[in-house]
């Protein structure tokens, strides 16, 4: 029972039958939820069946993973079944500029499934990291595979704080979360995501028609912060964040100026 699944009973499997007939049904995004033990990493296995026709709506969750990453490249991983490890396969028919939208919408369902189920002031970093305070509590990743995207999640739910990849990171189980149990947390982000993206794609991609813009600004984290931005190629830009534009890019005031910015890695500024 050493290596059983149900060794660790502060930590049970999920159960595939149980989340297919509750989110699979006729007119729901969700076409097929599959669990697997473990994998390398559920974006790059859902990548390569997208490319292999999968349909838009498949979900792939891993127990564990070997080779997540997380933006910029960086690795990610955490013990079997601390947290939530998942990817969903979208085909959105909306032009294409719009589709940086994509993963703030995520981000946005994702903070409003955790904030109503585990009870906590879960805010977006920009573009999409969840946070409690100024710790992260889940990261998402995007990644384009022909007319596919994969969008992937990595929520902390069980980790302790021996268990945690760095130091400004955080779990619902270390903020005494109403809600641990990763069933309803799985089930409540995809059925939040499923409204949004619903709402979005019937808006042609418009964030503002849709209400997406309004409701990322009003979880936002760095809009209003001082915030230095690491750009590529080793150049910072450091300001005040003011707002997102129409495509989902960051508004920074700095010097005097205003700047665009469609990437770069966010850390919050804490005033003296």
């Amino acid at each position: 029972m050493a290596n059983s699944r149900y060794s660790d009973l502060d930590r049970p499997p999920l159960n595939a039958a149980a989340l297919n007939r509750a989110l699979v049904r006729p007119g729901s995004l969700w076409t097929g939820v599959t669990v697997v033990e473990s994998t390398g990493s559920t974006n790059a296995d859902l990548s390569g069946a997208a490319k292999e026709g999968a349909p838009e709506g498949s979900v792939l969750v891993a127990e564990a993973q070997a080779a997540g990453r997380g933006r910029l490249g960086r690795s990610w991983s955490a013990p079997p079944r601390s947290g939530l490890t998942f990817s969903i396969l979208l085909r959105p028919q909306v032009p294409l500029a719009a589709q940086s939208w994509l993963t703030l919408m995520y981000g946005v369902a994702a903070a409003s499934a955790v904030r109503r189920l585990a009870e906590l002031d879960v805010r977006l970093k920009w573009p999409n990291d969840l946070l409690v305070g100024e710790r992260k509590l889940a990261g998402v990743l995007a990644e384009r595979s022909d007319d596919a995207v994969v969008v992937g999640m990595g929520l902390n739910v069980s980790l302790r704080p021996d268990e945690l990849p760095v130091e400004t990171a955080t779990s619902l189980g270390i903020e005494r979360a109403a809600c641990l149990d990763r069933d309803p947390l799985l089930r409540a982000v995809l059925r939040e995501v499923e409204s949004h993206y619903h709402d979005w794609v019937d808006a042609k991609g418009d964030a503002e028609a849709s209400g997406l813009r309004s409701a990322y600004l009003a979880v936002s984290a760095t809009v209003g912060r001082q915030v230095r931005v690491e750009l590529p190629e080793h150049q910072a830009l450091t300001g005040r964040a003011s707002g997102i534009d129409q495509w989902g890019h960051l508004q920074v005031e700095s010097g005097g100026e205003h700047y665009t910015l469609s990437a770069g890695d966010v850390v919050h500024v804490r005033m003296a």
